[in-house]
């Protein structure tokens, strides 16, 4: 199974596409494109999809000419990411035609109308079913579903060897730049013994690492209450640790993703010391400033904050924290600015991503005052990666001789390129092993680590 991918579009002609002959004899078997963006969230929303599809008995496309119809699930979070999802509509139309949108720009049918007024269908975020009935009037089943044609655990996006396990949608959070709960709603917790079942059978599946995530994955369970289910033949609440500590069971690799620092995520450090889940937090913490945390409407109390990461520290020596943080938020001050620089280097992340603020339409945050001019953002953030670029040199220097675990991602004629405990794919660094070329993708490996820069590791297989 193949998807349309961001850089397989562009190399997509704009033409109008040629009318399609369908000639009689031998039944056709309906092929859907899928051209999927955004976020990990999204991705899990794109593998269920497919997996419908699938197991309906349509096919899919590798290419805009060879469907029938075109699916695009778009991202509608930054102004920056509406474009580029209305300029993917605009290049399936072109390309093929017959488009279908769903996704979280699909809240703004009106503006996706406006520009591309020949879409067949409209729907927004997580909204299956509404998908299915338009592929159906686009594109009819060839026969009736045939669930044994889908394998247990699904069709997925990812590589065979890591999976994203989706616990919860929506948020309760009210962040002023965010307008997640109005494209996906309130947090809406799984009940537990489903997320152990799909997370079982990927297990099964050969999965070797599981990457939980949610929009806010340390409130899990919150709105059913902790609910238990009942899950081999004991009652297992919806709770977070109890589901983090149930799944460290599996045996597979577990990262945590989107932990917001609730108290209760003290928690399960215990579980990383002891090997039962890895020593990885990915906690969105956006800034240090008390005043611009208050403007953007997330926790303000960052000395504390810095105490806890000592103090997780102190039980998990290996334990590796990834953020993300944003500048040029506005009413942010040069003296806000060098406080964030302040708080990094007394935090010492190992992983940060960096984001200049950009207005969000349908955000409070749109509407604050101080707006920050764009070349204070850019120096800002040239100064901001600069300073943690510094701190994860330090870090990875550490690294230096030790044996360590590897999962390996990639194999070629130069060796293979895998990652540490410390490291998610796609977004944090990598661990080179020249001329390792006898290692296969999803193989956990040891290697002694013989050099480091700021983003990666270099090893030999022990």
């Amino acid at each position: 199974m193949t998807a349309i991918t961001k850089s397989q579009r562009a190399t997509k002609s704009r033409a109008a596409p040629a009318p399609k002959v369908r000639r009689a004899g031998k039944p056709k078997i309906p092929k859907v494109g899928f051209v999927s963006l955004g976020c990990p969230k999204a991705l899990v929303d794109s593998e269920r999809i497919i997996t419908r599809l699938r197991s309906e008995g349509y096919q899919i496309a590798a290419d805009y000419d060879g469907a029938d119809v075109v699916v695009v699930n778009t991202c509608g979070f930054l102004n920056s990411a509406k474009e580029e999802s209305l300029s993917a509509i605009g290049e399936a139309m072109a390309a093929n035609g017959r488009v279908i949108v769903t996704g979280c720009l699909g809240v703004e049918e009106a503006r996706i109308r406006a520009e591309h007024p020949g879409v067949l269908a409209v729907t927004g975020p997580h909204q299956y079913e509404q998908v299915m009935e338009a592929v159906h009037q686009a594109v009819p089943p060839l026969h009736d579903p045939f669930i044994d044609l889908v394998p247990a655990e699904g069709f997925r996006l990812t590589p065979r060897h890591y999976a994203y396990l989706k616990i919860s949608e929506g948020c309760n959070n009210t962040c002023s730049f965010c307008i997640i709960p109005d494209l996906r709603g309130r947090l809406a917790s799984r009940p537990a013994n489903h997320v152990m079942a799909e997370a079982e059978k990927l297990v099964q599946a050969g999965v070797k690492e599981l990457l939980v995530i949610s929009q806010d994955t340390s409130a899990y369970g919150l709105d059913i209450k902790y609910a238990t289910s009942p899950w081999k033949g004991s009652p297992l609440a919806a709770r977070f640790l109890d589901l983090t500590t149930a799944l460290g069971h599996l045996g597979a690799w577990l990262r945590l993703h989107y932990v917001y620092p609730y108290p209760h995520v003290d928690d399960i450090i215990p579980l990383m010391a002891d090997g039962k889940i890895l020593p990885y937090l990915d906690i969105p913490f956006q800034h240090a400033s008390p005043l611009v945390l208050k403007a953007m409407r997330r926790p303000g109390n960052q000395d504390k904050t810095a105490a806890r990461i000592a103090k997780w520290r102190k039980i998990c020596p290996d334990l590796a924290l990834r953020s993300t943080f944003i500048v040029g938020f506005p009413g942010e001050t040069e003296a806000d600015f060098q406080m964030l620089l302040d708080w990094l280097q007394e935090a010492r992340l190992n992983r940060v991503g960096c984001f200049k603020y950009e207005p969000v339409e349908g955000a409070k945050a749109s509407d604050l005052a101080g707006v920050v001019p764009e070349d204070v953002k850019e120096e800002r953030w040239h100064r901001f990666m600069a300073a943690q670029q510094e701190i994860s040199r330090d870090i990875l220097g550490t690294r230096i001789g030790r044996t360590i675990d590897v999962i390996i991602d990639e194999v070629d004629e130069e060796g293979a390129l895998g990652r540490s405990k410390w490291d998610a794919p796609e977004i944090d660094g990598s661990v080179f092993l020249n001329d390792a070329t006898e290692l296969v993708a999803g193989q956990i490996v040891q290697a002694k680590i013989v050099h480091a820069d700021e983003y990666d590791l270099w090893g030999e297989v022990a």
